[in-house]
């Protein structure tokens, strides 16, 4: 029996509702998350970055608590900040020279593809599309797909509560992919695209959208930013962030897959956990847990 006709006891919302959120397998039967195996070998892309002595990172400022501007500082900080500056020390040493390049959401493919990063670290899915386009490291945390709304909305979650709505995501996401798919279009929901996530939170605030599609992770961060809106409903897909770099840059993908062993590594003495506990332990489900998702190997 459907999720959301059991809590309503609606027979028309079984009709347009998702299944239980699975992660996604690609068409030959490959896991997009499988990375591949570390190395502390320094190939051209390592070598590169060390001789120009600086790590040039694709990153959000306007994510709360993952990649956003401090205002009592001026700096960049967050969780995604932190595990920028591990890869760097551990590429360049202690104190390296790091240049943050705020790209918007569609732009994070490109940079990489283009040459103007080494690498994006912004909160980005690692699926079975993106994986033609870049390489993706291990995946360093689990999120999923999920509603944001007013307080006092009567949308319940992705259902028939969204039949006709206005919701909000960015360009370039998962959550403008999972929009244009089948289940949203049988309930005509309309949606309004932006460059950036918080673009979606002062949309809501300004009543040009009823919801914000969006990472729960990312979530959070809007409802610690405006506690006038929550998250509802459940997650419909599961989705690890993963660090994106180029293709031809395998040696990288090796290298930062190392230091993810390294941060991932202690339970709970360990930098991916302290980071978790400044920056998002506060703002998550209750029932989340705080551990690092499994790493997996394809070679």
């Amino acid at each position: 029996t459907d999720r959301f006709a059991e809590r309503t006891g609606s027979a028309a919302a079984a009709a347009h509702t998702f299944p239980a959120a699975e992660p996604e397998t690609c068409a030959d039967g490959s896991n997009p998350a499988a990375s591949l195996i570390p190395s502390a070998a320094a190939g051209p892309a390592v070598r590169r970055i060390q001789e120009r002595g600086r790590l040039v990172v694709g990153v959000d400022q306007n994510s709360y608590l993952w990649g956003y501007r401090d205002p009592a500082t001026g700096k960049l900080a967050g969780f995604d900040i932190d595990l920028v500056r591990a890869i760097a020390q551990d590429l360049l040493g202690p104190d390296p020279q790091i240049v943050f390049q705020t790209i918007p959401t569609a732009r994070r493919v490109p940079a990489i593809r283009q040459g103007e990063v080494d690498m994006v670290v912004r909160t980005m899915t690692i699926d079975c599309d993106r994986r033609e386009k870049v390489a993706f490291s291990t995946a360093y945390f689990l999120s999923g797909q999920q509603a944001v709304v007013p307080e006092g909305s009567d949308i319940t979650g992705l259902d028939e509560s969204l039949r006709g709505r206005r919701v909000c995501n960015a360009r370039g996401s998962t959550a403008e992919k999972l929009l244009s798919g089948e289940e949203f279009a049988a309930l005509e929901v309309k949606q309004v695209k932006v460059a950036n996530q918080l673009d979606c939170l002062v949309r809501l605030q300004l009543g040009e959208a009823d919801a914000v599609l969006t990472d729960n992770a990312l979530g959070a961060g809007q409802v610690a930013q405006d506690p006038s809106v929550r998250l509802v409903g459940e997650p419909a897909t599961v989705e690890p962030y993963g660090v994106a770099m180029n293709l031809d840059d395998e040696d990288l993908v090796r290298r930062v897959n190392r230091v993810l062993e390294k941060y991932r590594s202690g339970g709970e003495g360990s930098p991916w956990r302290a980071s978790y506990d400044r920056w998002l332990a506060d703002m998550m489900d209750p029932g989340t847990e705080a551990v690092p998702p499994e790493p997996e190997y394809r070679d």
